[in-house]
């Protein structure tokens, strides 16, 4: 009886608790999603509408006509193919090479193994900013301006994504399993196709959601080496909407709002795999 009690007595406290914690993730997101949202609102409406005092926070009728405008002042759909052939061939690439690089790190014994994964990731370290010069010297020694190798090449490795898989490898895969698979004659590369592979599916989904979104967003890079405006990404090519004189908000945030849509496709895609790989180191930590 003193037990039932108990649990009667304290289960209004643990609801109480719970629906706090709720109301706290619920007013989270919806702080999150809001400026996607009024991102939205402002590609609906004309300039006379945004700069009224107080703002508009429900949609108006002009997405379509500002969308238009978007058409009218770039190939918006070219540079759209333009970054979807560059982020999908980098996040392939970069799958594929950091797995490879995280198993071995992972899994394979060889000299220097420590050390060599200490330099990879002292790497993360360096801002970016600082290595442009040099590797535009690089690629203009290799011939590859105005070239979309020079943006597909250098990206397909990164020290994030090799050590995001060293960790998820060597928690997720089990040693006995690959020697298991060894000793019956397996190759390495065989191991590593048929066996990690399948298994880091979730790590896979995680770094590919995040690299196809650098890539994705990257402006700096690509404004540097591409010249010709019908190789422009659409990050380069939505610049150029605010080259005039008179800035049109609503053109320039339809042009953001429709280049943020893939974006948003990919993450629903990969979603589960994605909170998978989440969950399953939080239960492993």
């Amino acid at each position: 009886m003193d037990r039932t009690k108990e649990k009667e007595v304290g289960s209004p406290r643990f609801s109480i608790k719970k629906l706090a914690v709720y109301l706290f993730l619920l007013i989270a997101s919806l702080a999150s999603l809001f400026p996607f949202y009024y991102m939205f609102v402002m590609a609906t409406r004309l300039n006379r509408e945004i700069n009224q005092v107080p703002p508009p926070f429900t949609p108006g009728r002009d997405l379509v006509n500002n969308f238009q405008k978007v058409l009218d002042n770039i190939d918006f759909f070219g540079a759209m193919w333009n970054s979807l052939v560059v982020s999908t061939s980098v996040t392939i690439g970069t799958l594929f090479l950091c797995s490879l690089a995280g198993y071995a790190f992972a899994k394979l014994a060889f000299k220097g193994k420590n050390v060599l994964f200490v330099f990879i990731l002292i790497t993360m370290m360096v801002p970016p900013q600082l290595g442009l010069i040099p590797q535009y010297y690089i690629i203009t020694e290799l011939g590859w301006l105005n070239d979309y190798r020079a943006i597909i090449v250098p990206g397909l490795i990164n020290a994030f994504g090799i050590f995001w898989m060293r960790q998820y490898i060597k928690e997720g895969v089990p040693t006995e399993l690959i020697e298991a698979a060894r000793m019956d004659g397996c190759s390495t590369f065989r191991i590593y196709w048929n066996i990690v592979v399948p298994m880091i599916l979730p790590a896979f989904a995680t770094l590919g959601i995040i690299v196809f979104m650098q890539v994705w967003n990257d402006f700096l890079w690509p404004l540097v080496v591409l010249r010709d405006p019908s190789m422009h990404t659409l990050q380069v090519a939505l610049r150029s909407l605010n080259d005039a004189r008179q800035m049109d908000y609503g053109m320039i945030m339809s042009g953001t709002f429709w280049a943020t849509v893939p974006l948003i496709i990919v993450f629903l895609l990969f979603n589960r795999l994605f909170i998978d790989s989440l969950s399953e180191g939080a239960v492993k930590s």
